[in-house]
């Protein structure tokens, strides 16, 4: 069988994929902890898939509990290039009703402290992250929801809260006068980590209520809530089915290369950036890429920076630095 190149990650309500065939079940060792479970391979719409439960089987994990680097770490280790992830949401607007779909473009975040890089101790990278979510697999995952007949929302703003506890009635009225549009607990530091993994990342949100704003709030009963829950996780297993079977096997957008300066959309800016970094600490990561490049490496850089001027200098310990993150994730990878 091949690896699987499609991650799916269900969240509440979504613990399985009916049609899954050629099933196995793969348990994951990181260097980061255990993942919310094992990883179940598969076989949808005849292509290779891994499916995890963010929530574990049972949906034991809360979202302050969740271990990000774990699951996102082991799907790259899968071989897993693109992430459909579904979540349920509240809705911070009138327009966007119990039962809709949400593919939104943008995240603000409302948690506290959680671990979303890879990155530290030593290594440090940068990506760029001002559209956080893949504008290709977004597309492609609301083409899906319509082709099923969901009602379905492109674009808007998914505030992403520490909870377990939703939001008092202060806090949802203002994030409505920002002008957010859904509420969720999980998704952004999953596209956070996704994105440093470089890989395509989008988000299905599940519409199950409208946050504690809305006049009709205090009448939803929790049984609503549930049979809301199950619905939309009917109507997700078949928008994913039908995403992935539309998903070619080439990716053209700018997540596959997202720890080259030359995948940011601001390029001059975010070199800008990285220079000042490298003034402050040439002694970080360019000690490391020697390491790597070995002696030979050495020589042949040293020679290079005889003849270049100091801006150029940084360039080139720019790309090197690049090179070194992605040969030490490889590496961790293959750990």
């Amino acid at each position: 069988m091949t690896n699987p190149t499609i991650g799916i990650i269900g969240g509440s309500g979504l613990y399985d994929m009916a049609e899954l065939t050629d099933r196995e079940e793969k348990t994951i060792a990181t260097p980061f902890g255990a993942p919310s479970g094992p990883y179940v391979i598969g076989t949808l719409r005849g292509k290779r898939v891994a499916f995890l439960p963010r929530h574990g089987v049972g949906h034991r994990l809360l979202p302050s509990e969740l271990n990000y680097r774990a699951n996102i770490y082991g799907m790259k280790v899968l071989g897993v290039e693109r992430i459909l992830s579904a979540s349920a949401v509240g809705s911070l607007k009138m327009e966007y009703k119990p039962l809709d779909i949400v593919i939104p473009d943008q995240f603000f975040d409302r948690t506290k402290g959680r671990i979303s890089t890879f990155f530290g101790n030593g290594i440090v990278a940068h990506v760029a992250f001002a559209h956080p979510l893949c504008h290709d697999l977004s597309a492609i995952a609301a083409d899906a929801a319509q082709k099923v007949g969901a009602t379905v929302h492109r674009g808007g703003t998914y505030v992403n809260m520490e909870g377990p506890q939703f939001s008092t009635l202060a806090e949802s009225r203002l994030y409505r006068s920002w002008g957010m549009d859904i509420i969720g607990m999980t998704n952004l530091q999953e596209a956070k980590l996704a994105r440093e993994a470089e890989i395509c990342y989008a988000t299905i949100a599940l519409v199950t209520d409208y946050d504690c704003w809305h006049p009709d709030h205090d009448s939803v009963t929790v049984d609503l809530i549930i049979a809301n829950l199950m619905q939309n996780a009917a109507t997700a297993q078949q928008t994913i089915a039908a995403a992935v079977e539309t998903l070619s096997a080439a990716r053209t957008c700018a997540c596959k290369d997202a720890l080259s300066p030359a995948s940011s959309p601001r390029r001059r800016s975010y070199q800008s950036r990285r220079r000042r970094i490298w003034r402050r600490s040439l002694g970080g990561i360019s000690v490391r890429v020697l390491g790597v490049l070995g002696v030979l490496g050495v020589l042949k850089v040293l020679k290079v920076l005889k003849v270049l001027k100091v801006l150029k200098v940084l360039e080139v310990l720019e790309v090197l630095g690049v090179l070194a993150v992605r040969e030490w994730f490889r590496r961790l990878c293959r750990a």
